[in-house]
């Protein structure tokens, strides 16, 4: 089970919401959120409310201004509580949208997708086993998205200003 507690204003400062779950619109609890700490479990965090917008991940610890959690000024208006997942992983990735084009399936993390699988990109998944992070750059680098199974026709429907990823990895137990 997670835990994470926003304030609005930094240094955990001002009135506070504590989730335990997911959030989609966190406008009607605060103003703003401009601090967090994260007691138990992972959390990804949206700069727009219904999981949209680009996405940050956040383990335990104490988040004390804006700049250092999500690295932008824009506020966190939406969460996601990360379930524990015991299991295996696995994903298919395709190159085009619609899951067309060429395609893998990974069960490990994959730092650079075109160096490792011959790809030049991956605009959409499917998710068999798991939660994942894909990142837009190689190496685990840059904006990223969370993904728990099921299928990603596109990823502009998640709101996202970039489709294109290049990087994955598996969100592990690190998160209790």
């Amino acid at each position: 089970m997670g835990r994470i507690i926003f304030y609005e204003e930094r240094n955990f400062q001002g009135r506070s919401y504590e989730c335990m779950s997911d959030c989609s619109d966190m406008s009607s609890y605060l103003n703003r959120c401009q601090s967090c700490r994260v007691e138990s479990g992972c959390f990804m965090v949206y700069e727009r409310p219904n999981f949209m917008g680009n996405q940050h991940f956040m383990r335990r610890g104490e988040y004390a201004d804006s700049m250092s959690m999500v690295g932008t000024r824009d506020c966190i208006k939406s969460c996601r509580m990360i379930p524990t997942h015991r299991g295996k992983f696995r994903i298919k990735i395709f190159e085009e949208e619609n899951m067309s084009g060429r395609s893998n399936e990974l069960q490990e993390d994959c730092e650079n997708i075109m160096d490792r699988l011959r790809m030049s990109d991956c605009m959409s998944c499917q998710v068999m086993e798991g939660h994942w992070l894909l990142f837009e750059q190689p190496h685990f680098h840059g904006r990223m998205m969370y993904l728990r199974p099921g299928e990603y026709r596109s990823f502009r429907e998640t709101g996202m200003s970039s489709t294109r990823f290049m990087s994955m990895k598996r969100i592990m137990d690190s998160c209790n």
